[in-house]
């Protein structure tokens, strides 16, 4: 079949552009199936099918045309976009993720010089250029799973690549998350695995450093990632089967603010691990936090974060306080101080943040429009008077009842539970 040209399209390849921006799949597979249609054809402007899909945002269309054999490093367009850059532009991380899980060239360049990252970057993708810049590919990770050298036994088990690939490639650096993740994944909950995968971090974090292009914001991430799995090792070994109590110690907030205290010393203690204290990165890292007291701004978390996820990460968005998961839009339904992604989010975090949510609540505001007793005059009676202050009190005491409650009597039922599950959380667009 001769290669493609630009705007040299058939009524099948034409015909399947619209079925891209309807998001038609299964008419999109019939005419795939046609031999004559040309999975790599170009429109005018120099666009694949596969490129229309991923700046339209239609991942199961992306999914279908890699399947039958799209180039993913096609770069005919007329300014030398490739796919990936439009994944990029779109916003969306999934089809990024799928691009680059295809093969796709990350350090490509279009007609002004700049890559699919920086273009995600210069029109606010941040996630998406979070996902490039953190991609890791599996087949780095296969490596391990086949005996090298001498070696009898691969350093890691085929099982384990999958479940330790999701651990790396996630763009969420909070503590949380990464035990909540090798809590999510039984094959992971075991001393042995534990210990072979954060084995494989150390030596993915020495060819970081030693190979010819150093990389050593990929190897402190190796290197970070590696001393979770050991804090997992540690309390497994410890009878921590499900690694709750290691939860539980990195959400126990100090008492006279809930800040988590325990966190900020672990991942201090994680950068300070770092085995190269020649690395640039480090000495980056020690600069900004050694000087910050404990439950001071910058935190040693939104510092690492920034390293290694780029200034932006941190920009514009609220985050999950359990979790650290991005874009959280409930808030507890008391305070209304913290954010949560998730009601089991919140639930988890309750046993600590019970302690400084009522301290958290701010002030609120004194209705005025509360019907008060008029002052007395000097010549009144005695027993006027003590009708009068009698009723004062009353009306004072039902006030402040009112103004706790958030200013409606019916909020009176709402106040903070001292259960395990603590109150509901709010989204952020509900009227409170």
């Amino acid at each position: 079949m001769a290669a493609p040209q630009k705007g040299d399209l058939s009524a099948s390849e034409r015909a399947i552009l619209e079925l891209i921006s309807a998001g038609d799949v299964s008419e999109a597979e019939k005419l795939l199936a046609n031999q004559d249609m040309r999975v790599n054809c170009l429109d005018e402007f120099g666009m694949t099918p596969l490129m229309h899909a991923a700046y339209k945002g239609k991942a199961h269309m992306c999914q279908l045309l890699l399947r039958h054999g799209a180039d993913v490093n096609c770069n005919q367009h007329e300014y030398g976009y490739t796919a990936l850059m439009f994944a990029g532009l779109s916003g969306k991380s999934d089809i990024t993720t799928m691009m680059l899980d295809a093969g796709a060239e990350v350090d490509v360049v279009n007609s002004v010089g700049r890559t699919a990252a920086q273009m995600a970057a210069f029109v606010g993708q941040h996630d998406c250029v979070s996902v490039i810049n953190n991609f890791f590919p599996r087949a780095r990770l296969d490596y391990f799973t086949t005996p090298q050298g001498q070696d009898m036994e691969p350093k890691l088990p085929p099982k384990l690549a999958g479940p330790l690939h999701k651990i790396v490639m996630t763009t969420n650096l909070n503590p949380v998350k990464m035990v909540l993740l090798v809590q999510g994944s039984p094959l992971l909950l075991a001393a042995e695995a534990l210990e072979q995968c954060y084995g494989v971090m150390d030596l993915l974090c020495e060819q970081c450093l030693r190979q010819q292009d150093m990389n050593e914001v990929l190897a402190m991430k190796m290197h970070y990632i590696s001393c979770v799995l050991q804090r997992c090792l540690t309390h497994l070994r410890g009878r921590d089967d499900h690694l709750d109590a290691l939860v539980m110690s990195l959400l126990e907030g100090r008492d006279s603010d809930g800040f988590l205290q325990n966190q900020e010393k672990f991942i201090r203690e994680c950068i300070t691990k770092f085995p190269h204290c020649e690395a640039a990165l480090l000495q980056q890292l020690v600069k900004s936090i050694a000087p910050v007291e404990i439950g001071d701004d910058p935190t040693a978390f939104s510092v690492l974060t920034q390293a290694l996820m780029g200034q932006m990460a941190l920009v514009d968005a609220d985050f999950c306080f359990t979790c650290g998961e991005r874009g959280a839009k409930k808030r507890c339904s008391y305070c209304k101080s913290v954010t949560y992604c998730s009601v089991a989010c919140q639930r988890l975090h309750w046993f600590s943040h019970k302690k400084v949510c009522s301290a958290l609540r701010a002030p609120p505001v004194a209705n005025h429009d509360t019907p008060r007793i008029r002052e007395l005059k000097d010549d009144e009676s005695d027993l006027v008077r003590e009708t009068a202050n009698f009723l004062q009190a009353l009306c004072v005491r039902a006030e402040e009842q009112v103004v706790a409650a958030g200013g409606c009597t019916a909020e009176l039922l709402g106040c903070p539970s001292t259960s395990a599950q603590g109150p509901v959380c709010e989204r952020e667009d509900q009227q409170p």
